[in-house]
């Protein structure tokens, strides 16, 4: 594994840089302001270090359309494309006053009308104006979300890699599944795989846990160290985050004999549905419709949410039912599907696969075996 920060590849990079000048252009905007590190890194293609963790917002990036320049919030050039030229790198400054200094100067920021921010705080509310002060402010992450949602072919590339590594670590946890082992072990062990694949960022935090007999969309009582028992149902999750995309995949694997038969086969017939809802064109509540289709109650958790850099854009949810009626699914969407069926006295039956949607139908990325009785 190297341990040098390398940019992303220049077409995947240029791919997606074309996507965002596109729809600055649908939105009018003159200049993007980026502070969302996803966002950051798409646009730029490259990686950021210290970065981890909640933080405010702060100009990281600076796309302008006309010229297609981008200027970068950097101190070193160490993971900057050789397209992005030194002289378009600026310092980080504890003084914001600074920073806008150099926003100042920026080749076309005088002169701007519109310029977009993907996010703001009180200090940039303020400050940002004065670096751009023929401009109108607007809301800049719908331009962005517009251009994350459809990815190309490079970026599915991408994705399927993420969700190899995700897939190899749940193949690790699955291996080590028996009565005895506790659920942190499991966790460890799933980890520790996908850091071997050159992974060491979960997108997740919960990877495994036993799914409860008593209360639906709850783990069984008991701690990270409960124990597992034999007929248990035992779900993973595993999710990484691989060269900026988040991979996942989710299943649930028996532990020796166990009454769940009937429920997998439940969940077989609900994935079903959610699979043929995953449609060029259609409604994203067809997903929603799908369990009840299934006459199955519907997760308190989203049906399906786009996978990407982060997670994009959709987000299909019974708490959101408006949003999802009115968003239509598209050629080159990802989605990462859930499927959640439970009964008493059993416990639960949960998947995830991620789909991408073609021109002529759902293609199922992930490739992890599921249980068969």
């Amino acid at each position: 594994m190297s341990v040098e920060v390398r940019p992303d590849e220049r077409a995947l990079r240029s791919g997606r840089r074309r996507r965002a000048l596109e729809q600055m252009a649908a939105h009018e905007l003159d200049v993007l302001v980026l502070g969302r590190q996803a966002n950051v890194r798409y646009v730029t293609g490259a990686p950021q270090l210290w970065v981890a963790g909640t933080r405010p917002f702060g100009p990281t990036c600076v796309l302008v359309r006309e010229t297609g320049a981008i200027h970068l919030l950097s101190t070193w050039d160490e993971g900057v494309p050789e397209d992005i030229p030194h002289e378009n790198l600026y310092g980080i400054s504890w003084n914001p006053v600074n920073t806008i200094s150099a926003l100042q100067r920026i080749d076309g920021a005088a002169t701007a009308r519109r310029v977009g921010t993907d996010a703001l705080s009180p200090a940039f509310a303020q400050l940002l104006p004065t670096a751009f002060p023929n401009a109108a402010l607007v809301d800049g992450e719908l331009a962005m979300r517009a251009a994350r949602r459809i990815k190309t072919a490079d970026e599915v590339a991408s994705l399927r890699e993420a969700i190899a590594v995700a897939e190899s670590g749940l193949a690790a946890a699955v291996s080590e599944l028996r009565p005895g082992v506790s659920e942190q072990l499991l966790a460890g062990v799933l980890l520790e795989a996908m850091a071997a694949g050159g992974v060491s960022t979960p997108s997740n935090q919960d990877v495994a846990w036993v799914t409860s007999r008593e209360h639906p969309w709850r783990v069984s009582p008991g701690g990270r160290g409960r124990r597992i028992d034999e007929g248990d149902l035992v779900a993973f999750s595993a999710g990484v985050l691989a060269g900026g995309y988040v991979g996942e995949v989710g299943r649930t694997w028996p532990v020796g004999s166990t009454g769940g038969a009937a429920l997998y086969r439940r969940w077989d017939g609900l994935w079903a549905r959610l699979l043929a809802a995953c449609q060029p064109g259609a409604a994203a509540d067809g997903l929603l419709a799908a369990y009840a289709a299934a006459g199955e109650p519907a997760p308190p958790m989203p049906v399906a949410r786009g996978l990407g850099m982060g997670f994009d854009p959709p987000v299909v949810s019974q708490h959101l039912p408006h949003s999802a009626s009115a968003e239509r699914l598209e050629p080159g969407m990802v989605l990462a599907v859930t499927g959640y069926v439970w009964e008493r006295g059993v416990g639960a039956v949960f998947g995830r696969e991620a789909v991408l949607i073609n021109a002529d139908g759902p293609e199922v990325l992930t490739s992890s075996p599921s249980w068969q009785e």
